[in-house]
């Protein structure tokens, strides 16, 4: 294999490839990137950790085809400390086991092991197609992933569970995280070609890889289902990941429907004073009691180590008076994805969950488990 690559297209490959590679790999060829330039004028940039693979491919002139493999970590290093502008020039010897690398004056000899060891992950069958707007996809993932269980005993809760269903007659594509103290749920009108497709949970990893790519999409994404394996294809990318294999909970019995106090409020002073409320709560606990009666929020927090706070702001809320407790950072997760100028908050009591909607988007909706404070 011989070929020369611009320095900025390889590192921008090379950029999203290592972040799939494991830090720590038993297997040695799970550390490397598998290098493919057998195609004409391109490079095929391949890893994975056996659940998740990732391929790029991008413009090369290629002087001799092959394929070889390198440590990923320490090719983008090196890469990433080349001189902007270089042509990287990379050559494998297969008598020497390893791949040159050069840049102006600079020279390196990376340790190579055989492209036939590099696993093969089989895509198989992928019946269900349809396209999602990278906006939409965004979106989806950023109104959800907070939510994300990371309690590995609890596996079928470490990732997104998304599914077809249908709200008010309507057919709409949800998606929904939940790791038993909060629960986040995105809609939007159903793709075409989602109709049929299974209800599947995207693994954490998965999720936070797509995420990273997405920003660097202007149209749409094409998604590709099974009951096992999902495929994001981004135009010169594809990432291809299993999935978990497991049940998500039935989530809509634990969103209430009976839920009579209303408190309107203003999102960016609610926050603020959370935060602000919040910093003399123990860092174990995060605990933030809101006490509410007509017109008015009190905000309070305690420490045995470090004392108390307290603060007052206007709301809408005309309902019984009533005192309930938070985790603060959970209630902040939550701020964050509020769009609109103003949160709604429907409670019940103290020990019962409480809605949380953007008035200004009604296409996501947030629960919470109260606590005592």
């Amino acid at each position: 294999m011989k070929i020369t690559i611009e320095r900025a297209a390889l590192l921008k490959a090379l950029g999203h490839i290592q972040s799939v590679v494991e830090r720590r790999n038993t297997i040695p060829i799970l550390s490397n990137v598998l290098l493919d330039a057998s195609a004409k004028g391109a490079l095929a940039l391949t890893a994975t950790d056996m659940d998740v693979a990732f391929v790029e491919t991008v413009t090369a002139e290629v002087a001799k085809p092959g394929t070889t493999t390198v440590q990923a970590h320490t090719f983008y290093e090196i890469v990433r400390k080349l001189p902007e502008g270089s042509q990287v020039g990379l050559e494998w010897d297969a008598g020497k086991g390893q791949v040159s690398l050069r840049a102006g004056r600079s020279t390196f000899a990376l340790a190579a092991l055989p492209a036939d060891d590099f696993p093969k992950m089989a895509s198989g069958d992928l019946p269900h197609k349809f396209e999602l707007g990278a906006p939409e996809l965004k979106q989806l993932i950023d109104k959800t992933r907070f939510a994300i269980s990371t309690e590995e005993t609890r596996y079928y809760l470490n990732g997104i569970f998304l599914h077809s269903t249908a709200a008010d007659g309507v057919k709409v594509l949800r998606a929904v995280a939940t790791d038993g103290h909060r629960l986040a749920r995105i809609q939007m009108p159903l793709p075409a070609g989602a109709e049929n497709i299974p209800g599947v949970i995207l693994p954490r990893k998965t999720v936070m890889e797509v995420r990273k790519l997405i920003d660097e999409v202007d149209g749409a994404v094409e998604v590709s289902l099974s009951d096992t394996r999902v495929r994001f294809a981004f135009g010169d990318a594809v990432l291809t990941s299993k999935l978990i294999d497991g049940a998500f909970p039935d989530y809509e019995r634990v969103i209430p429907s009976g839920n009579d106090k209303t408190m309107e409020v203003n999102c960016n002073e609610f926050a603020a004073a959370v935060d602000r409320v919040a910093t003399i709560s123990t860092e174990k606990s995060r605990a933030v009691k809101m006490a509410l009666t007509k017109g008015t929020l009190a905000l309070s927090a305690n420490s045995a180590e470090a004392g108390s706070a307290n603060e007052e702001i206007e709301v809408a809320y005309q309902g019984f008076a009533i005192e309930i407790g938070f985790n603060a950072r959970y209630l902040l997760d939550i701020a964050e994805q509020i769009e609109g100028e103003n949160a709604t908050f429907k409670m019940a009591d103290a020990a019962s969950p409480t809605v949380v909607t953007d008035s200004a988007d009604q296409s996501a909706l947030y629960v919470l488990m109260p606590m005592r404070v």
